[in-house]
């Protein structure tokens, strides 16, 4: 069975993307750390991060180097934390967000209720700053 991210990237299940090309899909999560949390995913289910081809996952980084400069605009943030755990989907993923202290790196504060309408504005506000 596809992963919870193919699903999104084929448009199976919505999303909310910021970044969409040939090997990466870029959306935001459902649970934030801080407003604007994205996703960057390999299109390519890998389960392990390490598992990548190289340049796949310098095409990820790549990517999430290009989200984290638009959410350090979009949002003002003093830094964008960058994490790879894994552990909660088995499909590679790279969470970027904007980050104000370290107590936002917890995943015990994701906030799994969000009202859309707040992610709809995030999503304008990330697309904005890309210049999308």
């Amino acid at each position: 069975m596809a992963s919870i991210f193919t699903q999104i990237i084929n448009g199976d299940l919505p999303g909310r993307f910021v970044w969409s090309d040939d090997r990466v899909a870029a959306f935001l999560t459902i649970a934030p750390l801080t407003a604007g949390h994205t996703l960057v995913v390999p299109r390519e289910e890998i389960d392990d991060w390490t598992r990548m081809p190289a340049d796949l996952a310098a095409h990820v980084m790549a990517v999430s180097h290009t989200i984290g400069g638009a959410l350090k605009r979009a949002y003002g943030s003093p830094r964008v934390g960058l994490v790879i755990a894994g552990f909660e989907v088995p499909h590679a993923h790279v969470h970027v967000f904007p980050a104000y202290e370290m107590a936002d790196f917890d995943f015990a504060r994701a906030d799994a209720d969000v009202p859309a309408a707040r992610l709809d504005e995030d999503l304008k506000r990330i697309q904005a700053a890309l210049g999308s």
